[in-house]
């Protein structure tokens, strides 16, 4: 009895060490609360605000005038371009690093990395320094007439190397944290290597896999510096949205700009819907399970 009353009395002091006053836990929150409507929420309100406020027909019109269509279809062709390649790459990166050792993993792990240290307009010059004319591949991609810069495939190449990252990060924590055994107890079983990734590794880690998913796909639509580096600026060819609000901006169509910045802000907002509803999807699964 006496020593289960002090390791109560340990619990007991260990949670007063770690109570805040409430004044200490209403100021963070206040500050927290602050920082949150001042940076976040309001920003994106009076996103909306100038984007109606010279009415909903202007607002409609910008939306389906030709050049913002033709945004719309390259953001959307480059999300589904980059983002299907990612989660190939990030399952098989994930899946190396986290079943096998093999010399590299280091090395692997860090390049996997180097998106997140690299500034996107680094990573656009790099795109520039290999693709263009003065290029290393320059001179023999003009000698074929093969065209990478200021054209679509520079826009998917830049888009990729900047979301490369995502789905990988997500799944290399939660494959070490299962471990291998019921992959190697169903290969002693007689199970293919395929047959075990689809049987026993993909649904282990589908919720990451979503979660990574959804953090690639709205930073490719999102994506501003390298795309910028590599596009051009050619209104209705090779701009994004990101780059479309731009101009629109330069030129001094406001009411145009915030409209189509709305339209990304709308995206935004949905990413973080699906991203919410996947994390509560993940804890209730996590929780049955044990």
């Amino acid at each position: 009895m006496s020593g289960s009353n002090q390791n109560l009395a340990k619990q007991l002091q260990s949670k007063d060490a770690t109570r805040e006053p409430a004044w200490v836990r209403n100021i963070l929150l206040s500050m927290s609360l602050i920082v949150f409507l001042g940076l976040l929420i309001l920003p994106l309100v009076l996103v909306f605000v100038e984007a109606f406020r010279q009415g909903i027909e202007v607002y409609f019109n910008a939306l389906v005038e030709p050049d913002t269509l033709s945004a719309v279809k390259l953001t959307l062709l480059t999300a589904a371009i980059a983002v299907p390649l990612n989660v190939i790459f990030g399952v098989a990166a994930a899946w190396a690093v986290a079943k096998f050792n093999f010399k590299g993993k280091t090395l692997l792990t860090t390049l996997i990395d180097t998106p997140f240290s690299v500034s996107p307009v680094i990573a656009g010059l790099m795109l520039v320094l290999m693709f263009g004319t003065q290029g290393w591949l320059g001179s023999w991609l003009q000698t074929y007439n093969i065209q990478v810069l200021y054209s679509v495939p520079a826009i998917v190449l830049a888009t990729i190397f900047i979301t490369v990252p995502f789905v990988a990060r997500e799944l290399i924590p939660l494959m070490q944290a299962q471990g291998n055994e019921e992959e190697e107890a169903a290969i002693l079983l007689g199970a293919s290597g395929w047959t075990t990734f689809w049987k026993i590794t993909l649904p282990n880690i589908k919720w990451g896999l979503l979660y990574g998913v959804i953090l690639c796909n709205a930073r490719a639509m999102g994506e501003f510096g390298a795309v910028s580096v590599v596009s051009g600026h050619i209104r209705g060819e090779t701009n994004t949205l990101p780059l479309h609000v731009e101009i629109l901006y330069n030129d001094y169509s406001y009411s145009a700009a915030f409209a189509v910045a709305s339209l990304l802000a709308f995206l935004a907002i949905l990413t973080l819907i699906i991203k919410t509803w996947v994390e509560v999807s993940q804890e209730k699964n996590n929780s049955s399970n044990t």
